[in-house]
């Protein structure tokens, strides 16, 4: 089954199941458990590992389930196992989880590797009183003023196949290639400042690191070529900082049509390689 959840990530130690922790992973699989009265907890799958304090509203999970609780979900009522296990989900879950939707997940389905795109979107006060109050939870105060537009122009050079290793927490045997497709900061019109970032997938903390690199330049500090002198150097620059974790949400995660889960789910497997710099001056895709 295919389940589409966001939750508040403030009271939460990210979203991975730890002992003695508070996780999404472990409330919702507690609740999983007990509405669909399984006799061991269901194995979940996750799109995006949300790390501890950031927020979704366009979380997505799998898990294998028995046909027969699946079935048995809406009891005696005419509700069909979907709508029933939102509706039951929403009675034994905390308030700061919804499962907004639930449903049969097509043939070759993976929450992880079908993924063609991950949407996320940071957000920043730079008012003098700092974060509206009703916002505190998912908005970081900036003390100082910020050009959104000088903000943008130093983003977009970060756009397109590159190692992402300046902006990465190195994990062993984990690559830092990462397809940027898109990164963007503007103005709205609540005054707040939104960068949005999507790409097909992210190493740890490359969003709050990408977004830190920004901040100086917003300010007036660096100018706006700065971050790409950083991500060309491949290697992490202390003067980059990895900004706090509650401005961040995951906002969306696309998936292909049904005919193309399980293609896209083995291309996503594939190890990510730069191509060979060479004379052409052709654009770098990415290869496996």
């Amino acid at each position: 089954m295919r389940l589409d959840l966001g939750y508040d990530g403030t009271a939460f130690a990210g979203w991975a199941a730890q002992p003695g922790l508070r996780t999404v992973e472990g409330v919702l699989t507690d609740g999983l458990q007990r509405v669909l009265r399984l006799p061991e907890p269901v194995r979940l799958v996750v799109a995006g590992r949300t790390d501890a304090g950031v927020h979704a509203t366009g979380q997505v999970v799998h898990a294998d389930v028995p046909a027969a609780s699946w079935q048995a979900v809406p009891g005696r009522s005419e509700r069909t196992p979907a709508d029933a296990l939102v509706r039951r989900l929403a009675g034994v879950l905390p308030p700061d989880v919804r499962v907004q939707a639930a449903a049969e997940a097509p043939a070759g389905f993976d929450a992880r590797f079908s993924a063609l795109r991950r949407h996320y979107a940071y957000r920043v006060s730079d008012h003098p009183a700092g974060a509206p109050p009703l916002r505190r939870h998912d908005v970081l105060a900036h003390r100082r003023p910020l050009d959104a537009a000088a903000m943008d122009a130093a983003a977009a050079a970060l756009v397109g196949l590159h190692d992402f290793a300046a902006f990465c927490r190195p994990r062993e045997g984990a690559t830092t290639i990462r397809t940027l497709l898109h990164y963007s900061w503007r103005r709205a019109d609540d005054g707040l400042l939104v960068a949005e970032v999507r790409a097909d997938a992210f190493c740890h903390s490359m969003v709050r690191a990408l977004v830190g690199a920004l901040l100086p330049v917003g300010e007036g500090r660096r100018d706006t070529g700065w971050p790409a002198r950083v991500l060309a150097a491949r290697r992490r620059d202390p003067a980059v900082a990895v900004v706090a974790a509650h401005g961040l949400c995951l906002q969306r995660v696309d998936y292909p049509v049904g005919s193309e889960l399980a293609a896209r789910a083995r291309q996503a497997r594939a190890v990510r390689l730069l191509p060979p710099t060479g004379g052409g001056g052709g654009p770098a895709r990415e290869s496996t």
